[in-house]
């Protein structure tokens, strides 16, 4: 059965196709700068890597694009082949725990929940809507970024806050990259043969979070209401102190919007390295002695482990911790950083396990009493499988 993972951007398309159950990808890729001008997709077929100039002045647009390419490199004979369209939704809300077919109800739900993702529902909202032109007799599902984390109890997920805010305003901890981190948590099962685990999962790229996962099921996540909580990531600042908002609102006469965007945006790796949002940009800074490269890195590492720490004490004990994502995945320095930091638990990296990019690997010696591992991780995959079953 093909299945097709999207995920849509407000200018951007990604997308994957597979033949399932085989988890087989057929062709892959990316559209970008779709309604702003000078658009351009690249695909990977076969293991080739395609570029191509088209304008694409919206999203249904850039699926009539794919189309094209499915037909013309003769992935598909008809696009009824195609039984279903998993789309990634970063904000589903306390509205949904799992994965939904579309409905006009459930779209209207992620059109409700767009001011807690401004810049991700709306775009996903108009991805669906493209889709189901493009592809009518598809099955067209939604998998939440937020899901995962529903099995959160409440004393993780309220803030101390008055509790009308909550039930008025909806406002409590959501989380975020749950695909992400329930992809390398099953993963991790499998690696260990058990699923009684307790496991602390680490996405961490440019946006970053961790989580707390006992038995498969979230019970403690650091993204919060929106992913600007929690580590410090590329641009996002992470936890701070709240009352420093309306201070340098006063000081500064800046606005709210303003501020929110130095907060989300100016924020970070960048602020404190002066120099990129870039982990790549920040070692290479560290290795010419660059001080502030140095700070940032220290930073970034503390924050992380603080968060394992609170973790391990929650769930009294960790069986395993799972570095995923761009940094997680590719930084050798800040894998050993954070796991020799780790080391008054006991942990022990395996230096040589550890000098790997990309690759699933366990990186700590024997006697190391939590291993660690990095799983790559693969949303796509994981949406596809979610629709595979619904689309069954």
């Amino acid at each position: 059965m093909k299945i097709l993972s999207v995920n849509a951007g407000s200018s951007s398309l990604k997308f994957q196709l597979y033949e399932m159950p085989e988890e087989k990808v057929l062709i892959s890729g990316l559209m970008e700068r779709i309604g702003i001008g000078d658009s351009f997709y690249t695909i990977k077929i076969n293991g080739q890597k395609i570029k191509k100039t088209q304008e694409l002045n919206n999203h249904e647009e850039a699926f009539e694009a794919l189309v094209k390419e499915l037909e013309g490199n003769h992935v598909v004979d008809s696009l009824d082949e195609i039984k279903g369209i998993g789309h990634r939704v970063v904000q589903g809300g306390d509205y949904f725990n799992k994965t939904e077919v579309v409905t006009d109800d459930v779209l209207s739900k992620i059109e409700e929940l767009s001011s807690l993702a401004p810049l991700h529902n709306p775009a996903a909202v108009t991805g669906i809507k493209a889709a189901k032109e493009v592809f009518p007799n598809a099955l067209q599902t939604v998998v939440f970024d937020t899901a995962f984390h529903q099995t959160m109890p409440k004393e993780n997920y309220l803030y101390a806050l008055p509790y009308s805010w909550y039930t008025d305003y909806k406002i409590r901890r959501y989380g975020a990259h749950g695909t992400s981190h329930k992809y390398v948590a099953q993963r991790a099962n499998e690696i260990l043969g058990r699923t009684d685990t307790k496991l602390i999962t680490c996405h961490i790229g440019n946006g970053a979070s961790i989580s707390a996962i006992v038995n498969g099921k979230c019970v403690n996540t650091s993204m919060g209401l929106t992913p600007n909580a929690g580590l410090i990531m590329g641009t996002r600042c992470g936890d701070i102190d709240a009352s420093i908002i309306p201070y340098i609102m006063e000081k500064t006469n800046m606005s709210p919007k303003e501020v929110d965007n130095v907060i989300n945006k100016q924020s970070g790796l960048l602020a404190i390295s002066k120099k990129s949002s870039d982990s790549r940009d920040i070692e290479d800074g560290i290795a010419n002695g660059d001080e502030n490269c140095i700070l940032a890195q220290k930073m970034y590492v503390r924050r992380i482990t603080d968060y394992i720490a609170k973790y391990y004490v929650e769930m009294k004990g960790c069986d395993a911790i799972i570095f995923t994502a761009g940094v997680g995945e590719n930084s050798v320095d800040t894998r050993r950083d954070i796991i020799n930091e780790l080391s008054v638990l006991g942990v022990e990296l395996d230096s040589d396990a550890n000098n790997v990019r990309g690759k699933e690997r366990l990186i700590t010696t024997p006697s190391s009493s939590i291993k660690c591992y990095i799983i790559p991780t693969d949303e796509e995959l994981m949406i596809a499988k979610d629709t595979y079953e619904l689309a069954k």
